[in-house]
């Protein structure tokens, strides 16, 4: 029976779960914190705007403003994919369920190489991180064979 992983994610926190068959249970294979997009975005950044150097003699040229919210969302999503690619090039897994809320599933996707992408047998636009390992079981029961 093939490895499926199921990722349950939000834009702070992640766990990743393994499935071994049927009747096999979950099986917790990592978990990630990521406290930085949890704090307000002012408490993120400096008061001072930003400077590119530009070539020649010109001066600097303003940096337009990023939210530093997306950008940490968008960090934790880099970090989550790298794991998963990790993965999938050690063959841990050979389908993957992802769970996330709708925004950070959508950075999700995004991130992940095209042969992750074809490895994903289902996305739940859900935020299934607060669950409960029983409840978590009867929302993918469904999906895969508990």
């Amino acid at each position: 029976m093939t490895t499926t992983w199921i990722l349950v994610a939000n834009a702070s926190e992640a766990t990743i779960y393994a499935n071994k068959g049927i009747n096999k249970g979950l099986e917790k294979v990592a978990a990630f914190d990521h406290p930085e997009s949890r704090k307000k975005g002012s408490d993120l950044v400096s008061d001072r705007p930003g400077h590119m150097q530009s070539a020649g003699n010109g001066h600097g040229a303003y940096q337009p403003a990023t939210d530093p919210k997306q950008n940490e969302h968008e960090s934790f999503a880099r970090e989550l994919a790298q794991h998963i690619e990790q993965g999938r090039t050690s063959n841990q897994y050979k389908r993957l369920i992802v769970a996330a809320e709708p925004h950070f599933r959508g950075l999700l996707n995004g991130t992940f190489s095209g042969q992750v992408r074809s490895l994903i047998s289902e996305s739940l636009d859900k935020d299934y991180t607060k669950a409960t390992g029983k409840e978590l079981a009867s929302h993918l029961g469904k999906l895969i064979y508990l």
